[in-house]
């Protein structure tokens, strides 16, 4: 558990994700145990690459996600298997759909 006065492993100063921001729009930050992540939202390129590979290789859809949305934070959560599963389950939070209305005229 992390208390709250404690920084996580990997955790960016406030200015850093204001700049991330600037250049990507929404951030998000993913946090197992004491380590923190933060990705940018995927676009369609990655999704349709990721996509492609993750029809043969189901993990490897996750780990294209993972490195092609990251930003910063702790290395660990993208290398060590324990990390990357537990990334892994939240991945798909990061492909935002809207809402679309098709009307027949």
């Amino acid at each position: 558990m992390n208390n709250e006065n404690t920084p996580l492993s990997g955790q960016a100063t406030p200015e850093q994700i204001e700049a991330w921001k600037v250049l990507h729009g929404e951030i998000f930050a993913i946090t197992v145990e004491d380590k923190i992540g933060y990705l940018k939202k995927v676009d369609r390129k990655t999704l349709s690459f990721a996509s492609s590979i993750g029809t043969k290789d189901p993990m490897k859809f996750n780990e294209i996600i993972l490195t092609n949305c990251w930003l910063g934070g702790d290395d660990e959560l993208k290398t060590n298997d324990d990390y990357f599963l537990a990334v892994s389950g939240t991945l798909s939070q990061l492909i935002v759909v809207k809402e679309a209305e098709l009307v027949k005229l």
